[in-house]
This record gives C-alpha cells, structure tokens and sequence, in this order.
C-alpha cells in the first residue's frame, strides 16, 4: 500500500485558487463568505471516490500533466496540500465543488480510491 504525506494545513495560495474558481460560480461576497470559513474548517478526511461521486466530475486522465505532477510527488513521498471543498446538497441537486485540489484528488484515486484525503469543507452561506 502506498503512503501518501499530507500537510497539515493547505497551502496559503490555494485559498486565492479556490476564490478564481468559485468566482465563476457565484458573487464575490459569497465567495468572500466561504473562503473565510475553509479557512476557519477544522481539517476531516474523506475518501477519493466520495469526493469525484459528490462533485459529478470525472476522473482526469492519468496523463493529464497535472495529475501526473501529483502522482510523482506521491511516488517521491512528498507532501499534498489538503483539498477545499464546498459542500453539496443533494436534496437540491447541487453538487459538492472541489474549489481547490481536484488534480490531487484523482492522483489519489489512481493510487487508491479508498485512501482517506484531509479536506475542509465550506458550506454555502
């Protein structure tokens, strides 16, 4: 079984990555609102498949470039930076947003879909 290093905390630029995405989705105050509290969430863990089942996305390509990059960092046992998530709610058909790390996520899903990913997780305000 491969042993994937994660950092304690996300890195400090992929809260400004997580606002550029979510700013196509909604107005800058609410993306203020919930890059405030990913920034506040305590750390938890979920499992790759989860989070790719959640947000509807597909899984990128292994030879993508960036998943690629991810996946040699696992090999040389460097650290990943936690993902950022924006919680769903299915009652509404809105799916969970991978507003930062998704090419992380599918490194992960090729190396194990079942290894536990730290996340934090915003809810919409």
């Amino acid at each position: 079984m491969v042993q994937v290093k994660w950092k304690d905390d996300p890195d400090e630029h992929d809260y400004p990555a997580a606002a550029d995405y979510l700013d196509l989705l909604a107005a800058p105050e609410v993306v203020t609102t919930v890059i405030e509290e990913l920034r506040s969430a305590k750390v938890t863990h979920k499992k790759a498949k989860d989070i790719l089942r959640a947000s509807g996305l597909e899984l990128a390509d292994a030879s993508n470039p960036y998943v690629r990059r991810d996946l040699a960092k696992i090999a040389a046992g460097k650290t990943l930076s936690p993902i950022l998530l924006v919680r769903g709610d299915f009652r509404k058909g809105v799916p969970t947003q991978i507003a930062d790390g998704y090419h992380r996520v599918c490194a992960i899903h090729y190396t194990d879909e079942n290894i536990q990913i730290p996340v934090k997780i915003a809810a919409l305000p």
